[in-house]
């Protein structure tokens, strides 16, 4: 080689970087947002490296064959708050003897002639159980209202004196409920009722059928819906209550650890249901137990002399109470015989979600408000176009 060549080869390669860089598959360039759910079998990441055709050197810091954790991080543990979803809380006092009740209650006010969807929790549950799905209500119905209460003993209501035991009888919560519904017309000043759809899940759903059947809303309730609750299957149920809530931790140590509970245990398989939810249904006592200073709000156990008097009666309620009837079951081994035989007739809607739980309005929120308001819509009687009265007609001068 001559000297002007070897010159010229030393130019030109000394402009050149001291390292070739590796070649990245485009699929493999971000690096810094990996997956920390559980594996996955369909992992997208590992088909596309399969087909790979570059070559990827890995730097000394990455761990691409590290298994993913499968516990969430707290980051997405974080609680929601209720104004995600409502426009207002609302606190109306009623009593009765001696005792007073503060009902504490999650409000969005419908517009216009829109309805006001009712919602009432079960058992050791609380109003923003209903949160998300009355989200996903609101979507499809944007001018609907949402009314969804904490029952005596639960979330943010209170009751003063405070009792030994908290009555929670079906005819109190029952009266509890038109309370409630009442006294948020006069607090908020509507001229008259607006179209009722009451929604009750497990205990919630004898509440609502109580309260239909007993006729106090008159005309203005279009329907009720009952969730995941059966007469026959409830009290079955009942006979292993008290072992089930003696497998349950007694307390936790911090609220995320709550919300991570009940995602892990399969009670509720939403997790954004579950960190709006969860947070209601604890309160934070580090005097009595510092190790695990969440507890829960509501002694369950405590609540088993009213538990059969809950559910006897349910179906035969729910069969008879003016207005349409919606049934939303995680199954449909719930069914017992009477409403079997009340289905077969056509006396009500029946919807089945078997990929859900027990609580089937945080599991599949979206699911189950396409189905309730499609409900709403077919009671709705202000879309309804009566046939002319034949007086009118004849009044009018028109052959019969």
């Amino acid at each position: 080689m001559s000297d002007l060549q070897m010159q010229f080869a030393k130019a030109k390669l000394a402009g050149l970087p001291a390292i070739v860089p590796p070649v990245l598959n485009e699929a493999e360039e971000d690096t810094d947002h990996f997956d920390t759910g559980p594996p996955r079998d369909d992992d997208s990441s590992s088909a596309s490296s399969a087909s790979s055709t570059g070559t990827v050197i890995p730097s000394s810091d990455q761990k691409l064959f590290a298994r993913s954790q499968g516990t969430p991080s707290k980051r997405t543990l974080n609680q929601i708050p209720w104004t995600t979803y409502f426009e207002r809380e609302i606190f109306l006092e009623s009593t009765t003897g001696e005792v007073t009740v503060r009902h504490h209650a999650y409000l969005t006010s419908p517009v216009g002639t829109a309805p006001l969807f009712v919602t009432h929790h079960g058992a050791g549950s609380a109003g923003l159980s209903f949160a998300v799905l009355t989200a996903e209500i609101r979507k499809l119905l944007p001018t609907a209202g949402i009314l969804s209460l904490d029952a005596r003993g639960h979330g943010s209501t209170t009751t003063s004196p405070e009792p030994e035991t908290i009555d929670l009888s079906l005819i109190t919560l029952s009266a509890d409920l038109v309370s409630v519904v009442e006294n948020t017309k006069i607090q908020m000043g509507w001229k008259e009722m607006p179209p009722l759809v009451l929604i009750g899940h497990s205990l919630g759903g004898a509440v609502v059928t109580d309260v239909a059947k007993s006729g106090k809303f008159g005309s203005s309730v279009l329907g009720y819906a009952v969730l995941d609750v059966v007469e026959g299957s409830a009290i079955d149920a009942l006979q292993s209550m008290q072992t089930y809530l003696s497998t349950r931790p007694s307390g936790f140590a911090t609220l995320e650890s709550g919300i991570e509970w009940h995602i892990r245990s399969r009670t509720i398989r939403n997790s954004l249901s579950a960190r709006t939810s969860v947070p209601a249904l604890l309160s934070f006592n580090d005097e009595t137990k510092p190790s695990r200073p969440w507890s829960w709000r509501t002694n369950l156990g405590a609540t088993q002399p009213f538990w059969e008097g809950w559910f006897v009666g349910l179906s035969k309620k729910f069969l008879e109470a003016r207005g349409g009837k919606l049934l939303i079951l995680a199954g449909t081994d719930r069914l017992d015989t009477e409403l079997t035989i009340g289905q077969m007739q056509g006396k009500y809607s029946l919807q089945v979600f078997p990929e859900a739980g027990h609580f089937v309005h945080e599991d599949l929120p979206e699911k189950t408000a396409m189905v309730v308001v499609d409900f709403y819509k077919r009671n709705d009687r202000s879309t309804l176009v009566l046939p002319p009265k034949v007086s009118d007609l004849l009044r009018a001068g028109r052959k019969v």
